[in-house]
């Protein structure tokens, strides 16, 4: 196991404006053509390899991409170009920890803003983060740190992190319960275990559920989450869904309303760890007041990256969830209606191994990024 290690450590490579380096990206390769799924076929195309355990991509408005690595790089990839931007905040790398989720601003080609999370802190306690930045050639500039989680905790587990435009103008940015303490994610004076809603300057709706109500943290949007790592709001019905791990057996599709409390740990469907038995902090696997899952992925998906398939070459598939896996390496295809899944089918199982992001790009093709230290981006480009 690589030891844990701060990014302060790197102190030349924080340096605002320096160019951290540029190289030239490996030429795509296709891997397999032709692949055949229930209703679709699609190619699986390789884009760019040497990743070392990326995060997310994003799509920026100038037709590059951006790829985070959990160990504290943030790619940009132009054409056959890559280069590592500089000019990040300091970031604290342990285990689970590092940087992690990347989204454009809806409005990017006009204002420039790219938002991201990462741990924050010191090697003894971090918090999940949220900043926005600009590039400036090279390097971010205008950095703006918009939101800390209030409850530091060790370092390591259970950080969330992923961010979710709305389509009001405000953003979602999910916080996993940190680990240590899981009965946490029914405090809600504390963000651990929740969504916090934000308009895009980190600043309060006035309309945030608990906004005027004592004793609940006025940005949080529902609670009593484990640790959602995929979150996605639906074009046609406006649905908001995330998947969600839980524990040995428990991972979870919710549908999630303002204001609601999913349960984690008093009510789950998993069960401990080390003993197989019920989670010790559970009173039930489910419990009156609480929100049910819409869907249990079982076998256990370790669920990650969430996509809507939106128009695109993929007709069969507009509308589904896209769910990629880490521990099942694959993803699941869901077909939703009137809020339940119907229909599930498996995808690239075994075939590009632990899969941590699932985006669709302007192009309509399917971008897969996997979780190896020496990981690739991939797309999905459909047979005509």
């Amino acid at each position: 196991m690589k030891p844990s290690r701060s990014i302060s450590a790197l102190a030349t490579s924080l340096i605002p404006g320096l160019l951290l380096s540029v190289s030239v990206a490996s030429a795509e390769e296709v891997i397999e053509t032709g692949v055949a799924s229930e209703y679709e076929s699609f190619d699986l195309i390789q884009v760019v390899d040497d990743i070392s355990h990326g995060w997310a991509v994003a799509f920026l408005s100038d037709g590059s991409k951006l790829v985070t690595e959990r160990g504290g790089a943030l790619l940009r990839i132009r054409e056959q170009e890559r280069q590592t931007l500089a000019g990040l905040p300091e970031i604290q790398v342990h285990n689970q920890g590092g940087l992690l989720d990347v989204v454009p601003h809806p409005d990017h080609a006009d204002n420039g803003w790219i938002y991201f999370t990462y741990s924050s802190g010191d090697a003894d306690a971090t918090v999940p983060a949220l900043a926005r930045a600009r590039i400036d050639g090279d390097s971010l500039v205008d950095l703006e740190v918009l939101f800390e989680s209030n409850t530091a905790t060790s370092p390591g587990r259970h950080y969330g992190s992923r961010i979710l435009f709305l389509e009001d103008g405000t953003l979602l940015m999910t916080i996993g319960d940190r680990g240590a303490e899981p009965p946490r994610a029914q405090d809600p004076m504390d963000h651990s275990g929740s969504v916090v809603r934000l308009h895009k300057d980190g600043s309060i709706p006035s309309d945030n559920p608990f906004v005027d109500t004592d004793g609940y943290a006025p940005e949080i949007y529902s609670y009593g989450h484990r640790n959602i790592q995929g979150i996605v709001q639906h074009p046609e019905t406006g649905e908001i869904w995330v998947t969600e791990h839980g524990p040995r057996g428990g991972d979870e599709l919710n549908r999630i309303e303002p204001g609601e409390n999913y349960g984690w740990p008093t009510a789950t469907l998993g069960r401990d760890y080390r003993t197989e038995d019920t989670f010790p902090d559970a009173e039930a696997r489910r419990r009156e007041g609480m929100i049910d899952p819409a869907f249990e992925f079982l076998p256990t998906l370790a669920p990650s990256g969430l996509a809507v398939v939106r128009d695109s070459g993929f007709g069969h598939w507009e509308g589904n969830l896209l769910a990629g896996g880490l521990r099942a390496e694959r993803i699941l295809r869901l077909t939703i209606e009137d809020g339940e899944v119907v229909h599930a089918e498996e995808l690239l199982r075994d075939m590009v191994g632990r899969i941590r992001d699932v985006r669709q790009g302007p192009d309509g093709h399917i971008y897969v990024l996997n979780d190896a230290a020496d990981g690739a981006l991939y797309r999905l480009e459909p047979v005509q």
